[in-house]
């Protein structure tokens, strides 16, 4: 039988996205880290990523972020309960 092929993690560079959207609700969860509301460009500094864009959108998509109509990002209550039982101190 042949080896069946494993699935390839998504990666920019050398970064899995996967890791780096998990890190952006860490950023956003964790209450020692102020301000807990940011804009995507502070993201993207904080994350050393060229294109914060891309790591937020699914994330809000997913409803784990929510943005403002002036454009700043904070987390919803589903981001602090991922983070809590992936082991995150929230």
């Amino acid at each position: 039988m042949p080896d069946e092929p494993t699935p390839q993690r998504l990666t920019r560079g050398n970064r899995n996205f996967g890791d780096m959207e998990r890190d952006v609700i860490y950023l956003l969860t964790d209450p020692s880290r102020l301000p807990t509301i940011w804009t995507v460009p502070d993201i993207g500094r904080e994350m050393e990523y060229f294109d914060p864009e891309a790591l937020i959108h699914p994330l809000v998509r997913a409803g784990l972020l929510h943005r403002t109509s002036d454009g700043f990002v904070l987390a919803t209550p589903a981001a602090f309960h991922m983070a809590a039982l992936v082991g995150h101190d929230v």
